[in-house]
């Protein structure tokens, strides 16, 4: 069985966010109250990093439209990176990239939040 950790480490107005293991129906909640503390602190301004992430379901999809929203009302983001490949082609396969920036390596994520200008999903 597979499990699932997240990690989260801030840094100034940035958090992100490491998930790694198994991101189904039964781990989506530890996703979702991971993000929904970060939006109850105000912190607005969210990266997801996926480099140990080695599956995720509609359930672990779901959590990632259900908060977007709320952020960007509050002029934050959440930038996703260093998707494997296969994590990646699920969510190109669902549109995700047209909604959200995903960038292939966390520094790109984080200069953007900065105001540096990185084009995402570059090199994909």
């Amino acid at each position: 069985m597979s499990g699932f950790e997240i990690r989260r480490k801030d840094d100034g107005s940035v958090s992100t966010l490491y998930i790694k293991g198994f991101l189904d129906a039964h781990t989506a909640p530890q996703l979702e109250r991971s993000l929904q503390e970060l939006v109850n602190e105000g912190r607005y301004r969210i990266v997801v990093n996926f480099a140990d992430l080695t599956y995720i379901s509609s359930a672990g999809l779901g959590v990632f439209m259900g908060f977007i929203e709320t952020v960007r009302k509050n002029q934050g983001d959440i930038k996703l990176t260093n998707m494997p490949p296969k994590i990646y082609r699920v969510f190109d396969l669902l549109g995700f990239p047209l909604i959200y920036e995903i960038y292939e390596d966390e520094r790109q994520a984080l200069a953007k939040f900065e105001g540096a200008v990185d084009s995402p999903n570059a090199g994909s």
